[in-house]
């Protein structure tokens, strides 16, 4: 950020940015004991409207909609890897499943949930804990690929369309009347 804003410039904008009103937000970034209500509101719009002030406000709401930008591209991203993981990605090379931490985050995404269960044998005071099971719940592959599909135009799908549609005939002239 080229202009810099003060520490209780910054304050104030972190008010506007958690929804508080411009005069709650002045209250809380500057000292307003012996201010009338109306010199804080006018204040506080003065401040608002001051180009830094906007621009470090909406680099803060820019920041909010990266983060939590759904496009279209990853939605299909998110698609291709429930579509195309590989279920030996969950297995070491011994056969034994790997731990969730062992997952690459493409494998790791494609995960459902999963199920954690202790194991424990014996019974009363001989009851000794052995360990966990883990079972990964993993998605329908054919979903994601339907959906996939249908989104490059792959299905063509057919719709009924019920109703009345009245038509009009013109006979030639040459066609006698019965």
């Amino acid at each position: 950020m080229a202009d810099k804003i003060t520490i209780k410039q910054e304050k104030f904008v972190q008010g506007l940015f958690a929804g508080l009103s411009q005069r709650d937000a002045y209250k809380e970034a500057f000292n307003t004991t012996n201010m009338k209500e109306k010199t804080i509101d006018e204040k506080a719009c003065l401040l608002a409207g001051r180009d830094k002030i906007r621009a470090r406000l909406e680099e803060l709401q820019n920041e909010v909609k990266e983060r939590n930008m759904v496009t279209i591209q990853r939605i299909l991203q998110e698609y291709a890897r429930l579509g195309f993981y590989d279920p030996r990605k969950f297995f070491n090379d011994d056969g034994s499943p790997k731990g969730i931490q062992e997952l690459d985050d493409d494998t790791a995404a494609v995960l459902a949930g999963l199920e954690v269960m202790e194991i424990w044998e014996g019974r009363g005071d001989n009851r000794q804990f052995v360990g966990y099971l883990k079972k990964y719940k993993l998605p329908d592959k054919k979903g994601a690929l339907d959906s996939m599909a249908r989104h490059l135009g792959m299905f063509v799908e057919k719709k009924e369309i019920t109703g009345t549609l009245e038509v009009g005939i013109k006979l030639p002239s040459d066609i006698p009347d019965d």
